[in-house]
């Protein structure tokens, strides 16, 4: 695969990616066009997914690292080396960090979902009205990607959940429409001391999917993505929509997070991982571990 993906790259530098946006963006398109896509589910039907949507809200810390997302061609370096590895299935993020791996060949025979709602900036006094604007459901489609990501925190103080609440509910029948995945990560949230937190007690994840599994008309294309928790069993039993495992900003020894992941990933709803900041910017620096113990758990 690593020489297919040379050989179908567009640009082989990052200087190249720039060169290319300024001369001829038409490229992106026609890269996405030329890519060769596959199904959302082969093999064993499970799915280990690297999620790199966080610089897009200004999230760009990890642990106790502030400004550790900041390089892109770095973060670019780390989502590679993740999608070299066969068991990686495949990568969710924005449209500038995947016009830059489709570019650079780095997508091929993987599956793709968008994140569509980043306008809930970090530390925003707007954080929680998360409307969309990342990808749309027709940019999902026209890309030939396999669906679409929303985050749907739920602040029962905060009236701009109302305005997220139906932007999700929005873009799950418009991706349902088009025959895409439309996955929900929601969270039960409240401000403390004006930051928000997200409430990871067993029924408050429990009470955000029985919210968000019920938006749109249709929950034929809806899978969830759910963070793991105390309790996974009875949390698990709130859904029988197909559900990925989110790995969150690490805050746990690597041998603990992973513990809890293999744990999970044994209950039946659990079809996979789809991890972040924990696999790309592990403790040792070492990637390539950490993806390979993640795919080794998941397939």
């Amino acid at each position: 695969m690593s020489e297919t993906l040379a050989h179908r790259a567009v640009c082989t530098s990052y200087a190249d990616v720039t060169e290319v946006r300024a001369n001829d963006p038409a490229a992106i398109d026609r890269a996405w066009a030329t890519r060769v896509a596959r199904p959302t589910v082969r093999g064993n039907g499970r799915l280990m997914i690297v999620a790199a949507d966080h610089p897009a809200r200004g999230a760009l810390s990890v642990g106790d690292r502030p400004t550790a997302m900041n390089s892109r061609t770095d973060l670019l370096d780390r989502l590679r080396t993740a999608l070299r590895n066969p068991g990686v299935d495949g990568v969710l993020a924005t449209a500038d960090i995947l016009d830059d791996l489709v570019l650079l060949g780095a997508l091929d025979d993987k599956v793709v979902i968008s994140s569509m709602n980043r306008g809930g900036l970090a530390g925003a006094s707007f954080e929680l009205d998360d409307r969309m604007t990342g990808y749309t459901a027709a940019g999902t489609a026209k890309a030939g990607m396999n669906g679409g990501k929303m985050l749907c925190r739920i602040d029962l103080d905060d009236p701009g959940t109302l305005s997220t609440l139906t932007a999700c509910a929005q873009a799950v029948d418009a991706l349902a429409e088009a025959g895409l995945m439309a996955m929900v990560e929601p969270f039960l949230s409240r401000r403390v001391d004006g930051k928000v937190k997200n409430d990871l007690s067993a029924d408050a994840v429990i009470k955000s999917i029985h919210i968000s599994q019920g938006l749109g008309s249709t929950s034929a294309y809806t899978w969830m993505k759910l963070p793991v928790v105390d309790e996974m069993e009875r949390v698990m039993d709130a859904t029988t929509l197909p559900t990925l495992l989110l790995g969150g900003d690490p805050q746990t020894a690597p041998e603990e997070t992973f513990a809890s992941w293999a744990k999970a990933l044994a209950l039946p709803s659990v079809r996979g991982l789809i991890v972040g900041r924990t696999l790309l910017y592990p403790r040792d620096e070492d990637v390539a571990a950490a993806v390979d113990t993640a795919v080794s758990l998941v397939h």
